[in-house]
């Protein structure tokens, strides 16, 4: 039998779903507007009169952009500093979070202060720079020039996610790991199979901020990728963007055109949040457990 709500809490179950509510359309209001203005008509997006739906609808700025080998070419580079950054960034944090989390390791405490102090303070946009400068110098000397890998090797390292690993790999029962060690177990084989399969949505949870970090990457991307063919998706929309804005480029654009310059950024936009879009159901089921592991300790 259904209890029977008392006014209260049905007043206070109202009030939260309509602030749910209103806080969901609130997010997905830009995304939409963002699909209207890519396929509406050039009048219609020139003059603001997109509000929420469509006008004049066309896909000529989709083909505009999927005509473009230098999209691609961005896309496929994003693809491939999103892949390998996220597959470096989680094998620095697994290995440092593990033996962060063991109270064996000497001057643990040492190490996890200034893991913590580097989020306290910063050395600065400029040292940080000319560390990245350094670090460029360093590939070349050894024969990689390209650089792309440089902005996967050099943002290697998160100290928040650390810390929600660190914090997840301090939950495991030690009583499992001396059952493995007693067994014969590695250290490498306790931390493959115990600690990796064990603290799955930390993992899934953090794989995911560095995939979006990544993907999203821009300023760094800019100022340490000097070839242009090697430059990911972001600067790339950033190009595109300040080449539109310029009067004299687009001065007679409506003559040979149906849609407006805008059009295009829109479609950029969109063809951009794709990948991101079609991964997170599939890890939305490890995100609310995997944060709550990581970020709170027993």
């Amino acid at each position: 039998m259904r209890r029977k709500l008392e006014m209260s809490e049905l007043i206070f179950r109202l009030i939260s779903y309509l602030l749910l509510t209103m806080f969901a359309v609130s997010c997905l209001y830009p995304f939409v507007y963002t699909v209207s203005s890519a396929i509406s008509g050039y009048a219609e997006v020139s003059d603001s009169k997109i509000v929420l739906l469509p006008k004049n609808v066309q896909f000529d700025a989709f083909r505009d952009v999927f005509s473009d080998n230098a999209f691609w070419n961005a896309y496929t580079n994003t693809l491939f500093i999103t892949f390998y950054g996220t597959l470096w960034e989680m094998f620095v944090s697994i290995l440092g979070a593990y033996a962060l989390s063991k109270k064996r390791l000497l001057f643990r405490k040492g190490f996890n202060f200034f893991l913590v102090f580097t989020m306290w303070f910063s050395a600065g946009l400029v040292p940080q720079y000319l560390n990245y400068l350094e670090t460029k110098r360093a590939f070349q000397s050894i024969g990689i020039y390209d650089d792309k890998w440089l902005v996967v090797f050099a943002m290697g390292m998160h100290a928040m996610n650390i810390i929600l690993l660190r914090n997840a790999f301090e939950g495991v029962p030690s009583e499992i790991e001396e059952a493995a060690i007693v067994d014969g177990a590695t250290e490498f084989q306790v931390l493959r199979k115990v600690y990796l399969p064990m603290c799955k949505p930390m993992i899934a949870t953090v794989a995911l901020f560095f995939a979006v970090s990544r993907w999203n990457g821009y300023f760094w991307s800019r100022q340490m990728i000097s070839k242009i063919s090697e430059q990911p998706l972001q600067v790339y929309l950033r190009l595109r963007l300040e080449e539109y804005s310029d009067p004299e480029a687009t001065a007679n654009w409506q003559l040979s055109h149906s849609y407006a310059p805008d059009s295009v950024i829109y479609a950029l936009i969109v063809c951009s949040m794709i990948p991101i879009l079609v991964i997170y159901p599939f890890i939305q089921k490890y995100f609310a457990k995997g944060v709550n592991v990581g970020g709170i300790k027993e």
